[in-house]
């Protein structure tokens, strides 16, 4: 049997052989076999490889769709109300998120914010929609006696499922989970999705010291159900 014959029956890889090899992980003397290079030739493991990449770009995914996630979620958080009296009542500031009462003159026409009724047992933070337009601009739907100054305040939670009406479309008020659409200048009736019925107003007025404050509850039920 000649030299070569021998190596190649022992499993042995020559040196021009080594050269050519991509394996980057042999290791040994010139003619030591390598278990390494064995197994980066071998088709079962291209396959492993091959399974390995795809895992790691599937968790890519996962941990790049859960960065998103979150922030998303808190834009279009359900509103879940435990407290069972009312939201509002005569007299109740609304602030904002920092618990600042809000003054006559906080927005200017055609801008809005959110607010929320002044500190009180377990529904500091029911969410509220607060608008300016000019007086005029208000139709038909709006009770024009719960407006001032231009304001008109209604429910920020979606009739439909209970989402938050967070985006805007012109003057549109729009609700991301589903589409719903509001029209704050008739009382936030819907102008388009699923949802079954209006945003309810929310009666103000403005105090004696300048701040805007609630005359009563909601006109309606907050968020979906309700009639």
């Amino acid at each position: 049997m000649t030299g070569a014959e021998e190596d190649a029956d022992e499993g042995y890889v020559r040196s021009d052989e080594r050269e050519q090899d991509p394996c980057p992980c042999a290791s040994g003397g010139a003619d030591e076999p390598s278990i390494y290079r064995e197994f980066w030739r071998d088709e079962r493991a291209q396959l492993q490889r091959r399974d390995y990449a795809k895992l790691l770009a599937t968790i890519g995914g996962l941990t790049a769709v859960g960065s998103l996630a979150a922030p998303l979620a808190s834009l279009t958080q359900v509103f879940e109300r435990r407290y069972t009296g009312p939201v509002y009542s005569d007299g109740v500031a609304l602030v904002d998120e920092d618990g600042e009462r809000i003054p006559e003159d906080h927005l200017e026409n055609g801008e809005h914010t959110t607010v929320f009724p002044e500190p009180r047992p377990g529904i500091a933070d029911a969410p509220t929609l607060l608008v300016r337009f000019p007086e005029s601009a208000y139709g038909e739907g709006t009770n024009v006696a719960d407006t001032v100054g231009g304001y008109a305040a209604y429910s920020k939670v979606c009739t439909h499922a209970g989402c938050m009406v967070s985006d805007r479309d012109d003057d549109i008020l729009v609700c991301p989970c589903h589409s719903g659409r509001f029209d704050p200048l008739s009382g936030a009736s819907v102008t388009g999705g699923p949802p079954p019925r209006r945003l309810p107003q929310l009666p103000i007025t403005v105090s004696s010291d300048g701040y805007l404050v609630a005359t009563g509850d909601f006109t309606g039920p907050v968020g979906p159900g309700g009639g």
